[in-house]
């Protein structure tokens, strides 16, 4: 008989022969690696919806702020309404099925374009968003905490920190997709001009064109994933076995223990202003460069992809410093700086703004698996409807970008930058209260 990765008696051996715990289970180290490719797919969709903010009112003729801001309604709209759906496939058939059913459904969602771009119709994209994004949020309500049940509770935020790293790697992808294929081949404005209707509708056509393409190879992308899962034996945590067990409580009661659990209440309304501040200030550091600074459309998307890249190698640095330093203490550390970033961009409408624009996303590289797992600590049995609760708060991103656009339709895209200072300074008071109270188990790691 075959023995699977599941079979083997050392998948729950969390510590090494110095007593330290592993950062991931010794037979789950090619599952995570599989999950790892999911975090880079995600944010490939994830950031190309940003650059997307922009596209939309460059093609759609008279479109203002808000309504542009509405694919991101539409986008993370999807990720608040199936992520109690996803948290139901998790308890009932566990996280790989989650995966598997939010790559699905993704994919789906990428090949819808394909129709939208055909018939020049808003509405039509917005639907394909929101099923993208109706994949994704499953496959991320599944996939984080699949990461952090991969080894022992002492790692759980390291471990999805690394995990979360390889996410701003596929958004930096989303991004050159965005800022190489699309808007530097989009027909200008001043081309239009002159433009009989027939001619409009065909300018229209290939700009459309050009967006299809990105989301299809991100579908195809999702399909190959999704394969390599399904045909991957023995991925599963030994967490799941554990709640499975006869004696094992189910879901009854789990949202008033949830509701009375302060770290994870107040971590869910953190994770939102948290999410709504990365969303707003990636959907409008182009706008920023064009409107603000006076830069073209193609060096503006260039300053986007900075931002991310940034983004990146923020974050391993931030899971290396993990190791040394308290997760909350580090978070309040890094939201300070984002507040005082996002208001220089405020107070300094030239480059100089721009730059710290741009810097907001070292900041924004800690916040959502350190919050994540901060607020997923202790929670046991509840952790899938716990995380469940996480991804809902992605709403933040749908409520707030909207928000932000009304705001710079009012008084200019360098005041909009309120928004997410006033986001991050929410994110600073959830880090507050993390160190200044006392919870049940103790501290994800030991101060230095």
């Amino acid at each position: 008989m075959t023995t699977t990765d599941s079979d083997r008696p050392d998948v729950q051996d969390g510590r090494r022969a110095d007593g330290s715990p592993r950062l991931v289970y010794p037979a789950l180290v090619v599952p995570f690696v599989l999950l790892v490719t999911c975090f880079a797919a995600w944010g490939s969709a994830a950031n190309l919806t940003d650059v997307l903010v922009g596209v939309f009112r460059k093609i759609f003729t008279g479109m203002n702020n808000f309504q542009s801001g509405l694919v991101q309604f539409a986008y993370y709209g999807a990720y608040f309404t199936l992520a109690i759906p996803a948290a139901f496939i998790n308890k009932r058939y566990g996280y790989k099925t989650g995966v598997l059913t939010g790559l699905g459904l993704a994919a789906v969602g990428g090949l819808l374009f394909i129709p939208a771009s055909r018939l020049l119709t808003y509405g039509l994209f917005l639907a394909a968003l929101f099923v993208l994004a109706a994949g994704l949020s499953i496959l991320e309500t599944s996939a984080n905490p699949f990461a952090i049940a991969m080894g022992p509770e002492e790692t759980a935020t390291r471990r999805l920190n690394l995990a979360q790293s390889f996410n701003p790697v596929g958004a930096n992808i989303g991004v050159l997709l965005g800022a190489a294929l699309i808007l530097p081949n989009l027909t200008q404005e001043e081309d239009k001009a002159g433009l009989s209707p027939e001619q409009l509708v065909a300018s229209q056509e290939r700009d459309l064109g050009l967006v299809l393409g990105p989301y299809l190879g991100i579908a195809l992308v999702l399909i190959l994933i999704w394969l390599l899962i399904f045909f991957r034996k023995g991925m599963h945590s030994p967490v799941e076995d554990v709640e499975a067990a006869p004696g094992a409580q189910g879901s009854a009661g789990v949202l008033g223990r949830l509701v009375r659990n302060g770290h994870y209440r107040w971590g869910v309304v953190a994770q939102f202003f948290n999410v709504g501040a990365q969303v707003c200030t990636w959907s409008f550091t182009i706008q920023y460069a064009e409107e603000v600074v006076g830069w073209s459309a193609g060096a503006a998307g260039w300053a986007l992809q900075a931002s991310l890249l940034l983004f990146l190698f923020s974050r391993f640095l931030m899971f290396y410093l993990l190791g040394r330093i308290r997760p909350t203490k580090l978070l309040l550390v890094m939201a300070v700086l984002g507040v005082v970033l996002a208001l220089v961009g405020v107070l300094s409408p030239n480059l100089v703004g721009l730059v710290c624009v741009v810097g907001i996303s070292l900041s924004l590289s800690l916040m959502f698996p350190t919050i994540y797992g901060v607020a997923l600590q202790g929670l046991g049995e509840d952790t899938k409807f716990g995380a469940a609760g996480l991804v809902m708060a992605i709403l933040g991103g749908a409520l707030l970008t909207p928000v932000m656009g009304a705001v710079a339709d009012a008084g200019g895209f360098a005041i909009a930058f309120l928004v997410p200072a006033v986001a991050l300074a929410a994110v600073a008071g959830y880090a507050l209260f993390d160190l200044t109270t006392k919870r049940h188990s103790e501290a994800l790691v030991s101060e230095v």
